[in-house]
Formats: C-alpha cells, sequence, structure tokens
C-alpha cells in the first residue's frame, strides 16, 4: 500500500568541476537521464517539467526537446535564488498530488564557473536594482552577507573562529564524498583564519563554491513498484521579511534570516519540532548563513548559532549533522539543489561512509537574501 503523499523517486547528477566544457543544456539532459533511471521510469512518463535560474541556464522546454519527451502537462521556469529551491519543490508536489503531472522533472544546470558567475554585479535577475548600491560597494551576495554578519558579530559577539567551525566541519564532511570539488583538500582551523578577505568580516573560506554541474530529481506519487526507495515530501514553506526585494532595506533585523517568517507553519505541517531532525541540508552559500538558520529554525537561541556550531554538534555524530555531503561551500554549489540530493540520499540510507545514522528526517532549505524556501522530507519506509 502507497501514502499517497508526494515523493522524491529519482535523483540524478553531473560531475562537478570548474570547468565543464559543456553547455548548459547537455549538463541538464545528462542530470535528467540520471534521475530518471533512477526512478525507474522512462522518459515518455515525463509530462512536467521545471527549473529556477537567475537566466545562466536552458528553459524547461529546451531540455524537455533534448530528452524527446511527450507533451507536457506543467512547466514551470521561476526567476530567482534559492529562495526558489523547496518552493518549486513543494509547488511539484502539489501539482501532482493535484493530477496535473504524474512525473516532474526538476533541474538546476549552471555552468557557475566557467559561465555566467552569480557574483557578478552586472548579471543576473538583480541585476536592476543593484545600479543603485553598487556604488556603495554593496551589490553581490558576499557583500549583502558581510553586512548581516557583521552586525551579528556586534550584536552576539559572534566570533571568526565560530564561523570557521562551520567552515571546517563542511569540509570535513566533503572528505568522504567522493564527488565532492574539496574532496582530498582537507582544511583546518588555521587555514581558514589565514585566507585572504573577499567582504570583511567574510573571507574566502566562508564562500560557497563556484560550480560547474548540474542536479535532476523526479517528483511523483508513490506506486510501490518504484526502482530505489522514495522520500517523501511531509511539508513545505515559503516566507519573506518586509521589505525583502532590495536585501535588508528598510529590514527591522538585519541578524534574522528567512527562517522565522516560515519555521512555524513548515513544522506544524510536519506534525514535528526541531528536534525531531535528524539531519538537515542548510543552503549554505556563506557560513554565515549556516549559524544564522541554526538559530532561527529553531535549534539553539538566537545569539548562540556560533556556540552550538562550535561545539560540535553539527559535525557527523552530533545533535544536529548538517550538510554531510560538504554543502555548497565543499561539494559544490549548484544552486542548492544538490543539498536536496544529499538529504534523499541520506534518508535512503545510501551515504556510505559519511551516513548519518539513522536518519529518517531531514530539513532542507534555501534562501536568497532575506526570503526563502524549506521542506521537511522523510523517509517511507
Amino acid at each position: 500500500m502507497t501514502s499517497g503523499i508526494p515523493v522524491i523517486a529519482g535523483v540524478g547528477r553531473t560531475a562537478f568541476s570548474r570547468r565543464s566544457g559543456r553547455t548548459v543544456l547537455q549538463l541538464a539532459t545528462e542530470a535528467a537521464l540520471a534521475a530518471i533511471a533512477d526512478a525507474g521510469i522512462t522518459v515518455d512518463d515525463v509530462d512536467a517539467v521545471a527549473t529556477y535560474h537567475d537566466n545562466d541556464t536552458a528553459a524547461p522546454s529546451e531540455v524537455a526537446s533534448d530528452l524527446g519527451t511527450g507533451p507536457l502537462t506543467w512547466s514551470q521556469a521561476v526567476v530567482g535564488g534559492g529562495s526558489e529551491l523547496c518552493a518549486l519543490i513543494g509547488t511539484a508536489a502539489d501539482v501532482v498530488a493535484d493530477g496535473r503531472a504524474s512525473h516532474v522533472l526538476i533541474y538546476r544546470a549552471m555552468n557557475g564557473a566557467s559561465g555566467v558567475r552569480m557574483g557578478d554585479y552586472g548579471t543576473g535577475s538583480a541585476a536592476g536594482y543593484r545600479q543603485f548600491m553598487a556604488p556603495y560597494g554593496y551589490a553581490a551576495p558576499v557583500e549583502v552577507a558581510a553586512m548581516a554578519t557583521a552586525r551579528h558579530m556586534a550584536e552576539y559577539g559572534t566570533t571568526r573562529e565560530h564561523l570557521g567551525a562551520i567552515a571546517v566541519t563542511l569540509r570535513e564532511n566533503a572528505q568522504h564524498n567522493p564527488n565532492a570539488v574539496m574532496n582530498g583538500r582537507p582544511m583546518t582551523m588555521d587555514d581558514y583564519l589565514g585566507c585572504r578577505p573577499i567582504a570583511e568580516p567574510l573571507h574566502l573560506l566562508d564562500c560557497c563554491l563556484e560550480t560547474d554541474g548540474a542536479v535532476a530529481i523526479v517528483v511523483a506519487l508513490p506506486t510501490g513498484s518504484e526502482r530505489r526507495p522514495v522520500v517523501e515530501i511531509r511539508s513545505w514553506a515559503y516566507g519573506a521579511g518586509p521589505h525583502s526585494v532590495v536585501p535588508y532595506e528598510k529590514y527591522p533585523d538585519v541578524t534574522a534570516m528567512f527562517p522565522v517568517w516560515l519555521r512555524d507553519q513548515l513544522f506544524e505541517r510536519a506534525g514535528v519540532g526541531p528536534a525531531d531532525i535528524d539531519v538537515a541540508c542548510l543552503y549554505d552559500a556563506f557560513t554565515y548563513s549556516v549559524l544564522c538558520q541554526i538559530e532561527d529554525f529553531g535549534f539553539c537561541d538566537k545569539g548562540l548559532g556560533g556556540e552550538y556550531a562550535g561545539s560540535g554538534e553539527i559535525a557527523a555524530g552530533g545533535a544536529l549533522p548538517i550538510n554531510p555531503n560538504g554543502g555548497l561551500l565543499s561539494e559544490g554549489y549548484i544552486h542548492g539543489l544538490n543539498n536536496v540530493a544529499e538529504a534523499v540520499t541520506q534518508l535512503r540510507g545510501a551515504a556510505g561512509d559519511r551516513q548519518v545514522h539513522d536518519a529518517r528526517l531531514a530539513l532542507v532549505s534555501g534562501y536568497s537574501s532575506t526570503r526563502g524556501s524549506a521542506l521537511i522530507l522523510g523517509s517511507a519506509a
């Protein structure tokens, strides 16, 4: 008997690199075919295709054509950052639950190192408002995050060593992930403290990797005949604080991130709380974003995220293992969809040396400045 809860039935990916030498369409198609095979379906079964992007990828119609799918009953191409990640997956779950599609293929393909770089001032969906910010040295994502980090340090006594604990932990995780860009490149706290500044107080190793590659997933209703264990989409939520279009414009508290706007509905819909989460795959564009999400999702009190991370609780075997794959900081930056793939792998019990013991419930997040979305995924076994 199946649950009727929408599931992630398949996951696929390409290799992650600094120079793929391939088009984003080629990357998207490779990852899509891998996800379709992993789900135990055929291209003919795919009747919906969706992506989120920053004007840097192949359109769903192009991917569908390259795959050779039949007619599509639903399609979506959301222009936006990581804030759209979990919301798009949640919307796809609603689409299959409503019967508007049977198998939704979601992909994210990008040449983020060799092609369109996310941190460029003049590119992407936010280029319009950045023209007013750039003259003040405040336009790229790292500069926006740096201002919030500096305020958190001033308000709560957060230190670079607190941020370093996150960077070092996730790099250690990557050493157990053969697919990680930083596998084979361990990091010490001295390495972290000695790296060059990018936008004070954030330094190079506080920042996620610019990466070429693609990830794809298949969202469907369970049939009981899947090739691999499926993962249930238990809950999703989207939240945005006031004045969230231009980053932190008139924002009441720059140390508060998107979870404060969505966490209650996210946990209530799933019927769980923060203490029930076995593994968290948090959108780690910067070390600070991990620290702040630990606080704002309710895993510790506000202002204590640095101490929590520094205590070892986020490492393998800790109370809240975070990003066992190495995350966007050390596995690769595929706009967060690779963290969704890791959550599925963990809940399938298929993560090998980095497997979190008895992982049954995962929190996944994505954000862009003061807005974001999140999922709670659960093992169906």
